[in-house]
C-alpha cells in the first residue's frame, strides 16, 4: 500500500516518542493570485529520539498510534545546526 510522504521541519520534541512537524505549503489566492505560505501541525510518532528542533525530517502515515497521532518519522533531511 502506497502511503503518503510529507517533509516539514520539527518544532517540538518535549514529549516523550513524539514529536511535532510544521509543514508549509505555497499557496495562490483565487482571486488576487497573491502567493502566501500556509502551514499545518502533525504529531509524529519518533520513538528514536533522533530528531531535533528545527531538523527537516519526512514522516509517513501509519496506524493511529494514539488519539492524535497518525504518522510515523521516516528520516532526517537537514539537521539544525547547533
Amino acid at each position: 500500500m502506497k502511503r503518503r510522504r510529507l517533509r516539514g521541519t520539527v518544532t517540538s520534541t518535549k514529549m516523550q516518542k513524539t514529536i511535532v512537524v510544521r509543514v508549509d505549503r505555497h499557496v495562490t489566492h483565487p482571486m488576487y493570485e497573491k502567493a502566501y505560505v500556509v502551514s499545518k501541525k502533525y504529531k509524529v510518532h519518533e520513538p528514536a529520539g533522533v530528531a531535533h528542533v528545527g531538523d527537516v525530517v519526512e514522516f509517513e502515515e501509519c496506524r493511529p498510534m494514539s488519539s492524535d497521532v497518525r504518522w510515523r518519522y521516516v528520516k532526517t533531511f537537514k539537521a539544525a545546526i547547533a
